[in-house]
């Protein structure tokens, strides 16, 4: 049946589900990331997320390759914003959590039209453990989506510690103790569209909507992988239905 009263009633359920979904997104996305701009963003979250360090310089260059052979440069993820963290797979304690504090966050992000602007990178400091197997198994294992999220490590003719040794590039080492293990801290670094290391957040107690928030401002006038231009809010509202 498809009466004038039907059809009305299609068109307000319509409308409801639209409502919904946009008051869903500006929860997920505050206002302080659409409505200012990234200074104003670093103000708030400088004022209000005691992790949240700000930084603006060249990110370190890297060349790495994934658990395929795939090569992949800093260079290639131009156009993206990328959040970068450094672990290793047999990790028994931090890294499995940093890994599923970064899944947490891509799943969020994944759930708006930011996930076409955003790459989550994460670069073992075991490439000799941490085979392509063992690669491919880390992501599944921590919730990781591989639509935009890639596993890195280093190429066949790069040192052992040359991963590491990026890690140390981004402020931070892993130093390996006799048993094997790493020392480490935990850090989850920001590099804007144009390859510039923006922003870390230390530990795994900041507040994820916190960095999802300055993604967001980043991701402002950024152009998506399949070369088109942000399209209108109601656009990308409307894209859930």
């Amino acid at each position: 049946m498809c009466g004038p009263i039907a059809l009305q009633q299609e068109a307000t359920l319509l409308t409801s589900r639209i409502f919904i979904a946009a008051a869903a997104l500006l929860m997920l996305v505050p206002a302080a990331a659409s409505a200012h701009s990234l200074v104003e963003v670093e103000k708030i979250l400088g004022d209000g997320e005691k992790y949240f360090q700000m930084i603006d310089k060249p990110a370190p260059d890297f060349t790495l390759q994934m658990a395929d052979g795939r090569t992949v440069k800093q260079a290639d993820l131009r156009g993206q914003v990328v959040v970068l963290n450094f672990v290793y797979a047999s990790c028994p304690d931090v890294c499995p959590l940093h890994s599923e504090k970064i899944a947490e966050v891509q799943g969020m992000i994944n759930e708006t039209p930011m996930k076409d602007l955003v790459t989550f990178v994460t670069v073992t400091t075991d490439p000799v453990n941490d085979t392509a197997d063992v690669m491919r198994g880390y992501g599944p294992a921590h919730g990781l989506d591989p639509v935009n999220w890639l596993f890195l490590t280093k190429l066949q003719e790069q040192s052992e510690s040359s991963t590491r040794e990026l890690a140390e590039a981004f402020g931070h080492g892993f130093d390996k103790t006799e048993d094997g293990l790493q020392m480490h801290g935990i850090v989850t670094h920001v590099i804007d569209g144009e390859g510039r290391w923006r922003a870390n957040f230390h530990g795994l107690k900041f507040q994820s909507i916190n960095l999802i928030t300055f993604v967001n401002a980043l991701t402002n006038g950024s152009v998506p992988k399949h070369g088109h231009g942000r399209r209108s809010w109601w656009e990308r509202v409307t894209d859930y239905f």
